[in-house]
């Protein structure tokens, strides 16, 4: 009759690693001779390329002359890249600025007419007119007149102290009339224009792209340590190996059982 399939041994991690460890451990006594044996050799060895990984080696740069010349360069590569944006932005303020007129000139004469206004605000508060200067003498010697005591000496003062309060209120109209332009150019120029640059410069990307690039060098020369899963993995193999030679058995088995039940059949009809 035909041979029944065979079933895969039950995974036991616990025996597996037992076994790996024991045999590990047989075999500790013997790693321990060859490690006093050869491990001064060994070290001269590791120092030596350590040194010459470092150093370098016939004309070979080696890793600190490397790392001086990686860093230079990148440095230099992202000053060159913020100077090119930076140019590239100075450049693009003034497209901006036009495209900004052009779509909205009602805006843009908004802000002329407000710019206009500091302008003649800020010229107006360095000096009195006749006009302004009449008028505040006269309004101080009328209140002196009504009292009699007209070109008095407090007379005299209240008109300097006149002329001085209304250059002071010049002044603040002026410096209302300059911030009021300024917010204004603000809003229309300068915070939708930043925005409109404000994408991440080429400088940042490069920096970016340095920065992931020294990351992924890290650790890619790192030794290979002993696996902690070995065991598992060995025991995993020797469960395969198993069920493979049992399905091989399995297989011959059925084959030879053939074989016999054909012979028997013929003899039989033989008969």
């Amino acid at each position: 009759m035909g041979g029944s399939a065979p079933s895969a041994p039950k995974s036991k991690p616990e025996k597996d690693i037992k076994k790996y460890v024991a045999g590990y451990t047989n075999a500790l006594p013997s790693v321990l001779d060859a490690e006093k044996q050869y491990r001064p050799e060994f070290l001269d060895l590791n120092l030596r390329d350590t040194n010459t990984f470092l150093q370098g080696i016939d004309g070979q740069s080696g890793l600190y002359a490397l790392g001086r010349t990686a860093s230079q360069e990148t440095g230099q590569s992202i000053t060159d890249a913020r100077s090119a944006d930076f140019a590239s932005m100075t450049g693009q303020a003034g497209q901006f600025r036009g495209f900004a007129q052009a779509l909205a000139p009602e805006s843009r004469s908004q802000v002329d007419a407000s710019s206009d206004e500091a302008a003649r605000a800020t010229q107006a508060a360095r000096q009195l007119t006749p006009e302004e200067k009449r008028m505040s003498d006269q309004a101080s010697r009328e209140a002196f007149a009504s009292r009699g005591m007209l070109n008095s000496n407090a007379s005299v003062g209240s008109e300097v102290l006149g002329r001085a309060g209304v250059m002071a209120d010049k002044r603040q109209e002026a410096m209302h009339a300059r911030t009021n332009a300024f917010d204004m150019a603000q809003q229309f120029y300068t915070a939708p224009g930043l925005q409109a640059l404000g994408n991440a410069p080429l400088s940042y990307q490069m920096g970016q792209q340095q920065l992931g690039m020294g990351l992924g060098a890290i650790g890619s020369a790192t030794p290979q340590m002993i696996n902690p899963d070995a065991g598992v993995n060995l025991g995993a193999q020797d469960r395969a190996n198993q069920t493979a030679a049992a399905g091989a058995k399995a297989n011959a088995d059925a084959t030879r059982n053939a074989a016999l039940l054909g012979a028997g059949t013929v003899a039989v009809v033989a008969i």
